[in-house]
């Protein structure tokens, strides 16, 4: 292994991705149309839920449908046909008329205007007079236009320089931003004598977003040097009987009782069409000479156009449908009235971009601090509060907040910091399963693996049980043995070996040659780690005395395999340098197991218990004492223990007793009971050696 499974490097791959990934999504919601149409669809989601007030506002739409194109001829109509149908809705008594129709130039084709082009080709006086008696189109549109406030369609032209149209009533008070303003170089309109009778001309330009769908009636526009007011807008002041526009600071334009805050392309953002309200508020051109649709546009402001296709006027708008222009028009009318105007912020953009930044430090925390459970829920609350925060903004302040780029942000940073975090976890997982896995039962390689932060590699004092063996005469074994048999008995022992500290909670923490060093209670806790570590002994003494009687082995010579055992404090974790790392264990206990385990060979047993591990054994019934032991490294001799034979009775254990225990003050005695249980017990060593060492 080449790392100490820390999260630093997770942490600044993740941290490094997220701030990129942040300063990719700024500049694509600031550059990329498609993410502006993204925006906008998603506004119109919002704004979908607003209640539209075309169902209640006092606006109605007289339709040149197909009926009417039947019923008073096809289109273009004569002026003197619009004339008429300006004069059956004025005698209604509305509150204004907008009409969104362009009415360009002056009138071509009345009596008169064909009688006055006769008599410019052939200067007849004749053909002059002739005129005097003849209607005029656009005299008979002026007349009508007269009796209340009509306004009169311009339409922005790019070709046509110059605005020779009467000016907007438009004043300006102090700081206005208009950079996004639709500008054009001029504007074509009705000749001076409409112009001059009309109540007002309003533009009638309806630009598409970057998918080509209306979502935006102009309020304001630029043709030339002048400023224009929209068709709805100037329908709207002409109702309200205003005289003038007032653009004041903080981009507010008044009119009259009118009040309506606007953006830098000064245009009013369209509620999505509701065909019920389009549908209510629609009257047929052929039904208008009816009185009770005549009562239905009293006092109302009444937008005139055509649903005919062959007219032109359909648009594609938010959700997809086709809709006539003077429905978005009167959409447009219905929520100036209504005080429904959704605007996006002065400044909004750089609130939105610190929210980014915000959303994407925000998913990086939770990925790398949090359980990924814990850190989905913050997420997922996090994004749901924003998006509920944009529909307040809109349903209290009428204001347009994105709804979508902070949680995407949000969920972007969270989604490839965690998949980061991910792939080094599990990286992280596979190196230390591959570590541990031949070292530690498979549970705890699963918890360690789960939780790398379980292991304390860095270094930790613990309390722990360790547990050394040898194979008594290994060396002189292999001098005599064949190689490859050699081999073949040593795989065989080092697998069981290690199995069976494995299955009894110990950890292989080295191997030796034939030797195995153990640990019980590290890396991780392991309760009754000493009862553990002296089963464990048990289980490699039974296994060794099978495994040493098998044809193989015997035929090598394969000898026992002694065990010594001691509990203390030890210091454990991972030792090399950074380049081969190791987890070891250093301290007193540790050489104490090593000299214990050594002095079987004078003992005569098997396994060899220090006092530090014999405190600590819930029955420690189970050993024997073999007296006294000097240890090097220790000042004072120290007690050692092996574990009774189950051949020997509960008589034997009790003269046993008796006999280490007067050993000192009467040892004839002591060696006369030792030598009567050796005689009992021919083939226990331990018990032999204990009887020479009494003097």
């Amino acid at each position: 292994m080449t790392s100490r499974f820390d999260k630093t490097g997770s942490a600044l791959q993740a941290t490094a991705a997220a701030g990129l990934l942040g300063l990719a999504m700024i500049v694509a919601t600031h550059t990329l149309a498609a993410y502006d149409a993204l925006r906008e669809r998603a506004f119109d989601v919002l704004l979908s839920h607003v209640a539209n007030p075309s169902l209640t506002a006092p606006v109605r739409v007289v339709d040149i449908d197909r009926q009417s194109l039947e019923r008073f001829g096809p289109w273009p109509w004569s002026r003197e046909q619009i004339a008429r149908l300006l004069s059956d809705v004025l005698a209604a008594e509305p509150a204004a008329v907008g009409l969104d129709i362009l009415i360009d130039g002056a009138d071509e084709r009345s009596p008169a205007a064909l009688a006055r082009r006769l008599s410019e080709l052939t200067g007849s006086a004749a053909a002059k007079a002739l005129t005097e008696g003849l209607q005029d189109g656009d005299e008979q549109l002026a007349a009508a236009i007269t009796r209340k406030p009509v306004v009169l369609g311009l339409a922005l032209d790019p070709d046509r320089p110059g605005d020779p149209l009467p000016a907007a009533p438009i004043l300006a008070r102090g700081n206005i931003d208009l950079s996004g303003i639709w500008q054009a170089a001029g504007a074509a309109g009705p000749p001076p004598v409409l112009a001059e009778a009309a109540g007002g001309l309003g533009v009638l330009a309806l630009a598409g977003d970057a998918d080509g769908h209306v979502r935006r009636v102009p309020l304001l526009t630029a043709a030339g040097s002048q400023l224009r007011p929209g068709l709805a807008l100037e329908t709207v002041r002409a109702a309200n009987q205003a005289s003038a526009y007032i653009l004041a600071s903080g981009n507010m334009i008044r009119a009259g009782s009118l009040a309506v805050p606007i953006s830098a392309d000064a245009t009013l953002r369209l509620l999505p069409p509701s065909r019920i309200a389009m549908e209510q508020r629609t009257i047929s051109a052929v039904d208008v000479t009816t009185a009770a649709v005549r009562a239905n546009l009293a006092g109302k402001v009444v937008m005139i156009g055509s649903s005919a296709p062959e007219l032109g006027g359909l648009r594609l708008v938010s959700g997809g449908a086709l809709v006539p222009t003077v429905q978005s028009q009167a959409s447009a009318a219905a929520q100036l009235l209504e005080r429904v105007h959704p605007l996006r912020l002065i400044g909004g953009d750089l609130l939105e971009t610190s929210a980014q930044v915000l959303g994407v430090l925000a998913g990086l925390i939770a990925a790398l601090w949090l359980p990924p459970l814990r850190a989905a829920v913050v997420t997922i609350g996090l994004t749901l509060g924003w998006i509920g925060l944009s529909i307040m903004a809109l349903g209290a302040r009428q204001w347009l907040v994105d709804p979508i780029a902070i949680p995407l942000a949000l969920v972007a940073s969270y989604g490839l910091a965690a998949l980061i975090v991910a792939i080094h976890a599990r990286r992280t997982e596979a190196a230390l399963r591959r570590r541990f896995e031949q070292h530690l039962a498979p549970e705890l390689v699963t918890r360690i693996a789960q939780d790398p932060s379980l292991l304390k590699l860095a270094g930790e004092t613990r309390v722990a049980s360790i547990l050394f063996t040898d194979v008594e005469g290994f060396t002189a074994m292999t001098e005599r043995s064949d190689p490859t048999l050699l081999i073949r008995v040593l795989d065989r022992y080092l697998d069981e070996m290690s199995a069976i500290i494995v299955a009894h909670g110990g950890m292989v923490e080295k191997i030796v040659g034939d030797g195995f060093h153990g640990l019980f209670n590290a890396p991780l806790d392991l309760p009754r780690h000493a009862d553990k570590a002296v089963a464990c002994a048990r289980a490699i003494r039974e296994f060794s005395e099978r495994f040493a009687a098998e044809p193989e082995p015997r035929a090598l010579g394969f000898g026992r395999t002694r065990v010594g055992i001691e509990t203390g404090p030890v210091i454990v974790g991972d030792v090399g340098g950074g380049t081969r790392l190791d987890y070891t264990a250093y301290g007193n206990a540790m050489n104490t197991a090593a000299r214990l385990e050594a002095a079987n060979k004078d003992l005569g047993s098997a396994i060899c218990i220090g006092p530090g591990t014999a405190a600590l054994l819930v029955d420690a019934s189970m050993l024997r004492p073999l007296g006294k032991l000097e240890v090097r490294g220790r000042s004072e001799a120290m007690e050692v223990y092996d574990i009774w034979p189950d051949t020997m009775p509960p008589a034997h254990r009790a003269t046993y007793l008796k006999a280490i225990s007067t050993a000192a003050t009467a040892p004839h005695a002591a060696r006369t009971s030792l030598a009567g249980l050796v005689a009992e017990h021919p083939g226990d060593n331990a018990l032999a050696g204990l009887a020479d060492r009494i003097c």
